[in-house]
């Protein structure tokens, strides 16, 4: 199985996953032209598209999930509370299929299980995604790291997880208070320390890497996230960070 992160960011997210001739994408925060250009400058190995996933309705998850269906004449899967919220119903798409949180879903190569996070939208999914004997996590948009997430985590040969902010640069930082407390909160995003925190939770020695994700491009920097993560690998799995505006070479999972 392979990962192509295309995004990564308060701008923009979409991740793409490749098996034995299939792909999946997870969200579509780019324009149309976007994802075309990222998913071809990340090499991943050509495929034909099965389903795009959308995580939940904030725009820079879903803004583009109608448009990328409909170019790849693919179904969109979203809980009804995403699919509704992104103002998915009604378009020309190949086929609309809802989920709920906890099913277990099979298309071609690949078996999803969706799974609650906490975060201020309608009703949003984290993701494990295992084909081929590996498995992939793909966690953003949390306000706290969860029993279920924890659960639902353990065991994954890699992740996308979120690293948003650093909690010193969000309160010294510019935005205004109720955004601050918005950020901060249970529904809102992890800070560094908590993600680590987190993280340091579900390592395991079959863990190969984690793509720090969502970095607050405001809150939060590089550097600080590389050292907050690369403290909890301390050399046992690699540490990649998700861009905003470029995507990054494929991941072997």
């Amino acid at each position: 199985m392979n990962l192509a992160v295309l995004a990564s960011g308060s701008s923009g997210n979409a991740v793409a996953v490749e098996y034995m001739g299939q792909m999946l994408f997870f969200d579509a925060g780019l324009s149309g032209k976007q994802h075309l250009l990222r998913l071809e400058s990340s090499a991943l190995p050509r495929a034909e598209a099965v389903g795009l996933f959308v995580s939940h309705e904030h725009s820079d998850h879903a803004k583009a999930a109608g448009i990328l269906a409909r170019k790849w004449k693919i179904p969109v899967f979203g809980t009804r509370g995403t699919v509704e919220g992104a103002r998915l119903t009604g378009q020309k798409l190949k086929g609309i299929e809802f989920f709920s949180n906890g099913d277990t879903i099979q298309i071609g190569h690949f078996t999803i299980e969706p799974w609650s996070i906490p975060h201020d939208a309608r009703d949003p999914s984290g993701f494990t995604i295992t084909a081929g004997g590996r498995k992939l996590g793909i966690a953003t948009d949390m306000g706290v790291f969860t029993p279920l997430a924890k659960t639902m985590l353990e065991g994954c040969n890699g992740l996308v997880f979120e690293f948003n902010h650093d909690i010193n640069m969000l309160w010294d930082g510019s935005y205004p208070w109720p955004l601050k407390q918005r950020i901060a909160s249970g529904e809102g995003h992890l800070s560094n320390c908590d993600a680590a925190d987190a993280l340091a939770g579900i390592v395991h020695s079959e863990l190969n890497f984690c793509v720090a994700a969502h970095l607050s491009e405001e809150n939060n920097t590089t550097d600080l996230v590389l050292k907050s993560c690369e403290q909890v690998a301390d050399g046992r799995f690699r540490v990649f960070t998700g861009k905003p505006y470029e995507a990054l070479p494929y991941i072997k999972v």
